[in-house]
């Protein structure tokens, strides 16, 4: 079971790479580009244990003690779909 993990800053916080890039975006003549966030994504292959809310529950807990920053970061967890 793959696992995908999206740490970005918070909307509220300053993200000095992510309008570094936006600039140079601007400046390469694509100024569409209103506002650039830079985070980090992790793919998370588990072995599937059938207990997939236990392990849920364990990577949110990873998610906010390990993986991401609460104070200045918000992280996003995608499971996969169990029907499939």
């Amino acid at each position: 079971m793959k696992v995908k993990v999206f740490v970005t800053p918070k909307e509220t916080v300053l993200d000095p790479q992510g309008a570094a890039v936006r600039e140079a975006m601007q400046h390469l003549g694509f100024a569409a580009a209103r506002d650039v966030r830079i985070g980090r994504y992790l793919e998370i292959d588990l072995v599937d244990n059938g207990d997939v809310a236990a392990q849920e529950k364990k990577l949110r807990e990873l998610c906010r003690d390990l993986l991401s920053n609460p104070v200045i970061e918000d992280y996003r967890l995608e499971m996969p779909n169990e029907s499939k």
